[in-house]
Formats: C-alpha cells, structure tokens, sequence
C-alpha cells in the first residue's frame, strides 16, 4: 500500500506497527494539524484514528478482490495538545463479511487520552 501524495503524507502520519488485527501510527501536533487556536485539530484526530482503521481492515481482506472504505466513525477529543507527537492505537472489535468495527485510542508521549474513537469499516467486492 503506496501511502505517498495522501493525506497520510501531509499530516505526517507514520504507521509504526501493523498485525493482524491491531494497528499503531504516530502524528505531530504542528503546523499541519493544529486548529487556529493552537491546539490538535480534531479533524486531525479523526484522520488519524481512519487512516489506522483502513490500514488494519485491508491487512485483513483479500486485497484482490475485496476493496475497504470508511463507513462511519465517531470520536471524543478527551484532552488539548499543542506540540509534540500523538500515537494511535487501534485494534478490531468484530469482523463480519461486510463490515469491520474498529476501537483507536490516541494518546500522548505520557500515555495519556487525548481521543477515543470508533471507526467502522465497509468491505467492498472489487468487479
């Protein structure tokens, strides 16, 4: 999977660990992630938490015939950050023949909760 010229790249999104089932990411709290106010953008979050969600689930589906795309995710921002890195932990919650549910929570360099998130996943049969 080509994460070049993506949103990935321009938030600078790294995925550090891929299992089945479980994926960690990191991203900067700078420049590019920030709201106006300073602080991580939770749409910045929200990108995080799908970009792990959709990596996992294709690690999970037959990538020749089977696509995945973001059906639904939801998030609560739990506490501010203004610099420094994030790091996304997600694990699947279920896996169904159309639908994967995913848990992510992102933390700080001290372990603690910034977002938690829940991401579904759509399977979709490539023609």
């Amino acid at each position: 999977m080509g994460f070049e010229n993506t949103l990935m790249e321009s938030l600078g999104i790294h995925v550090t660990h891929i299992e089945k089932g479980k994926v960690i990411a990191t991203m900067p709290v700078d420049e590019r992630t920030r709201q106006p106010f300073g602080y991580l953008h939770g749409g910045a979050s929200v990108a995080l938490a799908e970009t792990i969600a959709s990596v996992g689930a294709y690690e999970l589906v037959d990538q020749e015939a089977e696509a995945i795309a973001g059906l639904e995710i939801n998030a609560n921002h739990i506490k501010g950050k203004k610099s420094g890195f994030v790091t996304g932990r997600g694990e699947i919650l279920h896996r169904g023949k159309t639908t994967m549910v995913w848990q992510i929570s992102i933390v700080d360099e001290e372990e603690e909760l910034i977002c938690i998130s829940r991401c579904t996943i759509a399977i979709i049969k490539r023609k």
